[in-house]
């Protein structure tokens, strides 16, 4: 029983200790106190039995632990923000009386605007709830009570110094759902804050504030709201001119209206927003970072009028990923801005109101993240624009995504909506995540470089319009590691500087022009439709493999003709001279002359290798794709032109025989018209001759996979003395072992015998 007591009474002094600190923290109404004394857990009374005793104690003990369970958790969690008993201050506020925070404080404002002159100051919390809107006047200052402040605020960084918050205090205002918070009235001052920390180039604002309701913004001059949460709107009036500054990382999740201007990140702190809904933009809204980090921002924004714009600025090593889209809103108003049909993106509306824009001024910037194909500025140079500028730097800009996007405005280095009153300073990189498939259906005026990386595609042109680069000095060059594609329907395009290990598309009806020796990459060369030019030196001897994919597919050599070093294949036309040193196959046109040389080999196809102008051969022919059926006449390659064929075919003459499945066939190059090489079947004999015996089976070559190359005539001698080896080899051994049987027939063979029978 003692040992109860003991237990019992050092519970009963810990709930009391504990009670004590909860009710200087917080105000416990009196009803939910713990009345607990000691004398209720050792008493006993002589009229009841020890074991009713125990019984008590044991209840009393389960009471006092409970009751310590409660205080502690009132110590661990965080108050609402407008507590049961918190004060109701609306009568001051309504007599334009200062009040003075002692705890949690609320304001009812009934429908209308209620105007307040005086100021909040103390130590406490202030919420404002009701359907009506309270417009301060006048700057607030009040703090969190000592015990809830629990906020770290660092400066790091060095000689770029930059804040962090860590563990955010509870907000110090809350507007309620229904209810609206203005501060300010059009003027400097009506901000609630308190400003305690040295932070450089802002004031950190330590009074939190949560916002379910709407905050009103009504402020010309430069303020801070410090950590945001809730779900409500957050608004800013137009051509006010404050700046905000949205320092840190916030849980909010509602919908801000920019009317004016916010600063999203600077130099001296990184902003935050992975909850954030949606941003109305009708003013500036700017993205900077401190030196080295990356920002992302995930939500879309919205534009409703005329003149808005993001701006993007970036520190050394720094990084702004934009992954949401930049469009035009017609309806949702403030609250829910959203467009009724993506496609009015695209189309100029009424006084320019969907026209919106962004400045990269020196910074590095993604557009997407890899995880979507929704590209940030939808739109034409009708109803977007995009400027690249240098500023301590020159800008680069990505595209990041896992589908296929269409950039319909042109990227320039103008002011605000001048987009092409100067080029753009910067370069384009596109990303080589799996599916990303960029389209620019605009002519591009930027001044730097294009980089498609390995998997990417970039195409230009499309059925919205026209795509070109700005080219004509080393640092307008396309590297191109990936599939760059030329579709353009009308407008012709010229690349002068194209490096990389890519694949090079020609697919439009308008004339693509590689233009000077800076063409050097060597992946495929495709041409589908159209034509693509070679000019100045351009040449396509790095190229792996050149195909003319169409009928109507041309590729334009030039005066210089082309030299073919590794494959030319399909079923359009060469216009130039062809000089093959590779292979080249049948099925092609070639409008001017075609020589052969001696490492070159022309592939027979379903359809002969024409050629307008003279013919120069040598080199191989590869008759492998005649079949198991070929024709009984097959046509290599036709001479559409009056001069006689030059030169053979490697091993094969005039008349030579050949075999094609199990037929003999012999070659002319007098063929057809009287210049077509030609192959033609030998009637059979039943001779020895036919049967490949004689002086006329001595000419025939059996068509292989590369028939041209096989030797003429019989296997000649080696076989004889290879023969003759292996049967040497095969009787030198029996020999040997012939003789070894003979000796062990001797003394020892029986010696070793007489040990078997013995034993």
């Amino acid at each position: 029983m003692a040992t109860v007591c003991r237990i019992t009474s050092t519970v009963y002094q810990i709930v009391s200790v504990v009670y004590r600190i909860a009710s200087a923290v917080y105000p416990i109404p009196p009803d939910a106190a713990y009345r607990i004394r000691s004398t209720d857990f050792c008493y006993r009374s002589p009229s009841r039995p020890v074991s009713a005793h125990v019984r008590s104690h044991t209840h009393k003990t389960a009471a006092a632990v409970g009751a310590l369970a409660a205080v502690a958790a009132l110590t661990v969690i965080a108050p609402p923000a407008a507590a049961a008993d918190a004060r109701d201050v609306t009568a001051d506020v309504l007599a334009d009386r200062d009040v003075t925070l002692s705890g949690d404080t609320v304001v009812t404002v009934r429908s209308g605007t209620t105007t307040y002159d005086g100021v909040f100051r103390g130590e406490g919390t202030l919420t404002v709830r009701g359907n009506g809107t309270l417009v301060l006047t006048r700057d607030s200052d009040f703090t969190l009570p000592k015990a809830r402040q629990r906020q770290k605020v660092s400066t790091q960084g060095g000689n770029h110094p930059y804040v962090t918050v860590t563990s955010p205090d509870p907000p110090a205002v809350t507007v309620e759902r229904g209810a609206t918070l203005q501060y300010g009235n059009g003027g400097t001052a009506g901000l609630i804050g308190h400003f305690p920390y040295n932070t450089p180039a802002f004031r950190l604002n330590q009074d939190n504030i949560r916002v379910n309701g709407t905050l009103r913004l009504s402020l010309r001059s430069a303020y801070n709201l410090g950590n945001i949460s809730g779900s409500g709107l957050i608004t800013q009036p137009r051509f006010l001119w404050g700046t905000w500054d949205l320092s840190g990382t916030h849980s909010f999740s509602g919908v801000v209206d920019n009317g004016t201007q916010v600063n999203a990140g600077r130099p001296e702190y990184a902003t935050s927003l992975p909850n954030m809904r949606k941003i109305l933009n009708q003013g500036t809204f700017t993205v900077d970072t401190p030196l080295g980090q990356t920002v992302t921002m995930g939500m879309d924004f919205y534009q409703r009028e005329y003149g808005s714009d993001i701006n993007v600025q970036s520190r050394p090593g720094s990084k702004v990923v934009l992954t949401g889209q930049y469009s035009w809103s017609n309806q949702g108003g403030d609250t829910n801005p959203s467009l009724s049909d993506p496609a009015l993106n695209w189309t100029p509306a009424r006084k320019n109101v969907n026209k919106r824009g962004t400045n990269i001024k020196g910074a590095n910037v993604q557009w997407g993240d890899g995880t979507t194909n929704k590209i940030f500025m939808p739109g034409t140079a009708e109803t977007v624009y995009i400027n690249l500028l240098a500023a301590r730097s020159r800008s680069t800009l990505t595209f990041d995504y896992n589908g296929p996007v269409t950039l319909g405005a042109p990227i320039g280095g103008g002011v605000f909506h001048d987009t092409l009153s100067a080029p753009g300073a910067g370069d384009i990189v596109i990303a080589g995540t799996r599916g990303n498939d960029v389209t620019f259906a605009a002519k591009q005026y930027y001044d730097g470089s294009t980089t498609v990386e390995k998997g990417a595609v970039l195409r230009l042109g499309s059925k919205q319009g026209d795509g070109s680069l700005l080219m004509g000095s080393e640092r307008r060059r396309v590297v191109n590691d990936g599939t760059l594609v030329v579709q353009n329907a009308s407008t012709p395009v010229s690349l002068s500087r194209v490096s990389g290990s890519g694949a090079f598309v020609q697919s439009g009806a308008a004339t693509t022009t590689l233009t000077g020796t800076a063409v050097t990459y060597t992946g495929t060369t495709t041409v589908k439709k159209g034509t693509l030019a070679l000019r100045s030196g351009a040449t396509l001897a790095g190229s792996r493999s050149i195909r003319l994919t169409s009928a109507g597919a041309r590729l334009d050599a030039g005066t210089a003709g082309l030299r073919v070093t590794t494959t030319l294949t399909g079923e359009g036309t060469v216009k130039g001279a062809v000089t093959n040193e590779g292979v080249v196959a049948g099925g092609l046109t070639v409008s001017g002359d075609y020589t052969q040389r001696a490492k070159g080999e022309l592939v027979l196809r379903e359809r002969p290798l024409k050629v307008t102008g003279a013919v120069r051969l040598a080199g191989g022919l590869d008759l492998s794709a005649a079949g198991t059926r070929p024709a009984r006449k097959i046509t290599v390659l036709d001479h559409a032109g009056r001069s006689r064929t030059s030169g053979v075919f490697s091993g094969l003459k005039e008349g030579a025989k050949l075999r094609l499945a199990d037929a003999t066939y012999r070659i002319s190059y007098r063929g057809g018209d009287g210049n077509d090489v030609v192959l033609s079947a030998v009637a059979s004999k039943p001779s020895a001759s036919a049967r490949g015996t004689g002086t006329e089976a001595s000419e025939t070559v059996s068509a292989g996979t590369r028939s041209a190359n096989a030797a003429s005539g019989g296997l000649g001698w080696w076989p004889y003395v290879l023969a003759v080896g292996l049967l040497i080899g095969l009787m030198v051994p029996a020999a040997r072992r012939v003789r070894r049987g003979r000796r062990m027939g001797g003394r020892h063979a029986l010696s070793k015998r007489g040990k078997l029978k013995s034993s």
